[in-house]
């Protein structure tokens, strides 16, 4: 059966889709938080719930690849310390799911992500220096912890926007690049696969979702070759820079849609 007439996409659809799943492996090697371009041109070419059913198996694609690139780089007690909290949250998206229509899902998550980079702007311009991710033990780092672990995992499950909320938390503890690309590819691999049997149960995943993805995963291997080469290009001031950058293209995109 041809992929693209089942879901009724022009071959103009099916390139945009392909250019998305690049930016998918581009994204979890280099610059995370790019995805958010992928979230909106999906959403674009196929109905809004069933795109973020789409859109989830390459996204764990782009984590296997990010961790097999990046694995000696995690920080597995900010993961531990995240963890319970984004469990939590992938609950409350899940049941927001159940209620919400689509309108609403983009604009509370719109606003989270500009809340999220503003937090962020301010802190970097107020503090003389970000904590080492060692030192965020305290109760304001739990804390802090907890919130945007909550966040994370309710913008992950209600449409595969957890990215940017996760890059500015891990900004905000003083993560450097590396450092940075291993604990949030650990991070979204162990998160997305836990994601699957919500999705399917919601029937966001099916036999149809799976056929166009198995077409479109080719593409997210040379976008991950790409942000592995120009990762190691990136100073990191212009990497936190287009972090925070993608970050507020996310949040704008989804709020003027």
């Amino acid at each position: 059966m041809n992929t693209m007439t089942l879901w009724h996409i022009s071959g103009w659809e099916f390139a945009a889709l392909a250019f998305a799943a690049l930016l998918v492996g581009f994204s979890k090697t280099a610059v995370s938080g790019a995805n958010t371009v992928s979230l909106a041109v999906f959403a674009a070419v196929l109905p809004a719930r069933a795109s973020t059913g789409v859109l989830l198996p390459l996204l764990i694609a782009g984590d296997v690849l990010a961790v097999a690139t990046y694995r000696r780089h995690a920080h597995w007690p900010t993961l531990w310390r995240l963890f319970p909290a984004v469990a939590a949250g992938v609950v409350i998206g899940t049941l927001f799911l159940v209620r919400a229509d689509d309108g609403v899902v983009r604009t509370s998550i719109g606003a989270i992500l500009l809340l999220m980079a503003g937090v962020t702007l301010w802190r970097r311009r107020t503090a003389d220096r970000p904590d080492a991710p060692d030192k965020v033990t305290t109760r304001a780092g739990r804390a802090k912890a907890g919130s945007y672990g909550v966040l994370g995992g309710f913008t992950t499950m209600v449409a595969n926007a957890g990215g940017p909320v996760m890059s500015m938390y891990l900004l905000s503890a003083g993560f450097r690049k590396l450092g940075f690309l291993g604990t949030s590819a650990f991070f979204f691999l162990i998160v997305n696969l836990s994601k699957v049997p919500f999705s399917a149960g919601l029937g966001l995943i099916d036999g149809n979702s799976l056929l166009l993805d198995a077409a479109l995963v080719v593409f997210v291997v040379p976008g991950a070759l790409i942000g592995r080469w120009a990762v190691h290009r990136i100073n990191q001031r212009l990497f936190e820079q287009l972090v925070i950058a993608a970050t507020i293209l996310g949040g704008l995109q989804l709020l003027l849609r």
